[in-house]
């Protein structure tokens, strides 16, 4: 067991606060006091006075592969239309395969323990699209190989760009038949698999159907991306019609599916997001740079879309530091316009929190991850808040987002296993991991 000691507050949930000791075994033990004496029966303690514990962060949307192609030439402040034939070309040099996914998978998993994320939703949408279904099979597990070797939890989402609709369905298939899941996780829960396109501008309705049959066979989640402007823009173009009406048309509106976004719904939309219990991802750190814009994220939560909050890949947002965009995500928040054009309200920091924690997990179908009451995963970061920049700050948990930029957690834990200690990996070399993304990439 392990005991976290002398916390300033634990924030168990969303309405839920506490102080004192926290006590993890294979799950949370009691959230309020630690059970018992402090140091009885614990065999290892964390010291988190002067900090605040939090559960651990989810990162409901990510593309792990680009943490090897951040600030490429040609990437910044262009239109998508050129984003993509920049990152593609940068993908086909490299050459996508098991070593590839394996560096780039080591690295953004590992940078996001070291910024509190303990569960990370890796959107893999780029395969080398001659290769056999086999070696799809052994990237799949190069990614999932990568993320317990430095000790973070995965949703691996087998995406697809612009691939053979039938090719797609049998790799999620022979992916999802080579892994030992239960509803789309394994038993220990460190690992899950979900499908999902790239969005309706990519790949066309035989490819989302196809998904969802491999979904439905093996029960597991479906994701997707909607409503950027390049989205929409291509939807109307090509179909005549707006994304939302394609996916509900191709069965891709349901309570099993979460889309990343969402920038440009209207109120109608929102209302049949919210109806069809559709959850949703905020990415504010690759919108805002991509101009795409602003969620309406205060209107989509109002009517009741559940929204987790992702830092999405390198190629947009070039760190994968969630509580960085969870305090973007306040600053930007109110720019989202109402429907009377009056600007909307500014998001609430424990709100925010909440999107970074039980909002994620609930997107991926998880409710034992994202707080701390009794029988929770054991996922939980202790931040310090003693230094100077968290001086004079009235209320440290809204102080948690918003002093502090970059702050890093001072411990992370993960199934009541220490693998984040004093600021460092326990589980890995930060500068092995460097070295050899370094070398796979310059080969």
């Amino acid at each position: 067991m392990l005991r976290i000691e002398g916390a300033q507050a634990i924030v168990v949930d969303r309405d839920t606060e506490t102080s004192g000791d926290l006590l993890l075994g294979d799950a949370v033990l009691d959230p309020a006091r630690g059970g018992g004496e402090r140091g009885g029966g614990a065999a290892e303690t964390l010291d988190a006075s002067g900090c605040i514990v939090t559960p651990g962060l989810v990162n409901a949307h990510h593309h792990l592969l680009q943490s090897g192609f951040r600030t490429l030439p040609g990437t910044r402040g262009v239109p998508m239309a050129d984003w993509l034939p920049a990152m593609a070309a940068a993908y086909g040099a490299a050459g996508i395969d098991a070593s590839l996914v394996a560096a780039t998978a080591s690295v953004g998993v590992a940078e996001g323990l070291l910024s509190g994320v303990t569960t990370v939703a890796d959107h893999m949408l780029n395969w080398d699209h001659g290769s056999p279904v086999e070696d799809t099979v052994d990237v799949a597990h190069a990614i999932a190989d990568a993320a317990a070797s430095v000790g973070g939890r995965l949703a691996l989402v087998r995406g697809s760009a612009r691939e053979d609709p039938a090719r797609v369905a049998a790799s999620a298939t022979a992916i999802a038949e080579s892994f030992a899941l239960t509803r789309g996780v394994t038993a220990d829960g460190m690992l899950q698999l979900a499908v999902g396109p790239a969005g309706v501008h990519s790949d066309a309705e035989a490819t989302f159907r196809g998904l969802g049959e491999v979904a439905a066979a093996f029960g597991l989640r479906r994701r997707t991306q909607a409503n950027e402007q390049v989205d929409v823009a291509i939807a109307l173009d090509r179909y005549g019609r707006r994304p939302l009406d394609l996916l509900e048309d191709w069965g891709w509106l349901a309570p099993d599916v979460t889309i990343a976004h969402l920038v440009g719904v209207t109120d109608d939309e929102i209302g049949r997001l919210a109806a069809a219990g559709v959850t949703g991802t905020h990415a504010p750190g690759c919108d805002v740079p991509m101009g795409w814009g602003v969620a309406p994220v205060a209107r989509l939560r109002a009517e009741g879309v559940e929204l987790g909050l992702g830092t999405s890949g390198g190629g947009s947002n070039d760190a994968g530091h969630l509580l960085a965009d969870a305090r973007l995500a306040m600053q930007v928040s109110g720019l989202a316009v109402l429907p009377d054009g009056t600007a909307g309200p500014q998001l609430d920091a424990r709100d925010v929190l909440s999107m970074a924690t039980a909002g994620g997990a609930a997107g991926l179908g998880r409710p034992e991850l994202g707080h701390l009451r009794p029988g929770a995963a054991a996922d939980a970061c202790v931040w310090d808040v003693s230094g100077v920049a968290d001086a004079g700050v009235a209320d440290p948990v809204a102080g948690l987002l918003w002093a502090a930029p970059g702050r890093r957690p001072r411990h992370v834990v993960v199934g009541g296993r220490v693998v984040v200690r004093d600021y460092a990996l326990v589980t890995a070399d930060e500068r092995e991991l460097v070295a050899s993304l370094n070398a796979r990439l310059a080969r």
